[in-house]
This record gives C-alpha cells, sequence and structure tokens, in this order.
C-alpha cells in the first residue's frame, strides 16, 4: 500500500467542530484537501460558511452547519441533519472548546465554570456518544479529541480549562477502550502553544509568552497548520492500528 493511498479520505464523511477558524479551520482544509466531505462547524454560520466556500472554492467538498455544543439541543439537531442529509459519518473532529476565565482558580465563578463544563466535558461526551452510534451503525469510523497540553500539566490562570482537557483525555481513552471491538477508533490530540485566537491572552502577553517559550524546547509557538498532519493520520487508514492514543504536539514542551 502506497503512503498516499494511507492518507486518501476519498468517500468519507467529515465532521469538524470549531472549525470557522484556527486549528478547527486547517483541519477541516486538510481533511478535504485529501478528499473528505467536510461538514464545517462552529456556533455561527457565516464564519463556518466562509471556510467551507474556500474549500469549495480549491477544488475540495465541504458544507457549513452551525452548532454550540454547549447546547444539548443543537447536538441532537446536527446529528439528526448527518443522519438525514448523508446516512453516516467517518470522521469526527472535537475541537470547539471554552476558556471563558483567566485568572485564579479560586476565583472561578459559577458562570465560567459551567460554561466550560458544559462545552468541553458534556459537549466532547455526547458529541462522542452520537458518533459512536453513528459510526457502529456503518462499520466503523475515527473520532479525535483536540485536548491540550494542559491536560497533562495545568496552565497558569487556567485552572478549569485545564481540569476539563484532563477529562478530555480520559474520556478519549474509556470510549477507545469500549469502541474498539466496534472498529471505531478513538484519539486525541494535545497541542501546544499555537498562534490562534483563542490563545490569544497567552500568545500576546510578553511576560507570559516569554516565560512559555523557556518551557518550550523548539522556542517558537506553533502555526495552526502544523496540528492538521496529525488529524489526519489518526483520522486515516495510516492509523488503523492506534486507539486510546493521547500525540502531543507541542515543540517539547511536556518533556521539560
Amino acid at each position: 500500500m502506497t503512503t498516499k493511498n494511507l492518507f486518501d479520505l476519498s468517500g468519507k464523511v467529515a465532521l469538524v467542530t470549531g472549525a470557522s477558524r484556527g486549528i478547527g479551520e486547517s483541519i477541516a482544509r486538510t481533511l478535504a484537501h485529501y478528499g473528505a466531505h467536510v461538514i464545517v462547524s462552529s456556533r455561527k454560520i457565516d464564519g463556518c460558511e466562509k471556510v467551507a466556500s474556500g474549500i469549495r472554492d480549491e477544488g475540495g467538498s465541504a458544507e457549513a452547519y452551525a452548532c454550540h455544543i454547549g447546547e444539548m439541543d443543537q447536538i441532537e439537531a446536527i446529528w439528526d441533519h448527518i443522519g438525514k442529509e448523508h446516512g453516516k459519518l467517518d470522521i469526527l473532529v472535537n475541537n470547539a472548546a471554552a476558556n471563558p476565565y483567566f485568572g485564579p482558580i479560586e476565583d472561578t465563578d459559577v458562570a465560567a465554570y459551567q460554561k466550560t463544563v458544559d462545552v468541553n466535558i458534556r459537549g466532547y461526551f455526547f458529541m462522542c456518544a452520537r458518533g459512536a452510534q453513528m459510526m457502529k451503525k456503518n462499520g466503523g469510523g475515527s473520532i479525535v479529541n483536540v485536548a491540550s497540553v494542559n491536560g497533562v500539566n495545568p496552565g497558569h490562570f487556567q485552572g478549569i480549562y485545564s481540569v476539563t482537557k484532563a477529562a478530555v483525555i480520559s474520556m478519549t481513552k474509556s470510549f477507545a477502550m469500549e469502541l474498539g471491538q466496534q472498529n471505531v477508533r478513538v484519539n486525541a490530540l494535545l497541542p501546544g502553544l499555537t498562534d490562534t485566537k483563542f490563545a490569544s491572552a497567552l500568545t500576546t502577553n510578553d511576560a507570559i509568552k516569554k516565560q512559555a517559550m523557556a518551557h518550550i524546547p523548539m522556542k517558537r509557538v506553533a502555526d495552526p497548520d502544523e496540528m492538521a498532519g496529525t488529524v489526519l493520520y489518526l483520522v486515516s487508514n495510516a492509523s488503523s492500528y492506534t486507539t486510546g492514543a493521547c500525540i502531543n504536539v507541542d515543540g517539547g514542551y511536556l518533556t521539560v
């Protein structure tokens, strides 16, 4: 089997959440480039349609569908849409996340706590559950949860976010363990510091950025495109015997 065939996603239907910008957008564009039909999803339809339109302009196949994974009714709606329009889903990338609070962990208010948990834990869990149900009916599939290095080493002033990302890592392993015999593979990407709007509180603060660089052997911030290749590997036949893996893409951060 050639390398090209290993990564070929032709005929696959993929859903990428949080895909209107940043890491999610890069993942969506990459999966489309390798042949998948990509459902580009995030909270606001305009951002989704911009990415989907760009994919189509480049010869790829994509559609936009707005879904806030912090809302259970919207989770049910997107799976209903996928079932009616496509009848299957081969690839699910859970990338949408919330991080509304940056500050001392003991000062976290209930609203910030609840929003972070609703999206990053409950949202991921039920997206995985619904995805697994559909994939099992169609012979299998691949789920990738975008966690964070903060799920291993908590980020300063990112307490509840770090807690939820640790939960995503545990969740990934739990789903992988139970779904292995169903041909549904579940893995996680753990990005390090990446140049996105989501991480701007870190990347635009010189003091915080300098502190972060001291712990990154490669001494630079990642580009969102540098996350997409690992996801391509995890959803393709190249990783056919890989499940329950949590892969660090962090410039060496977790080695220090």
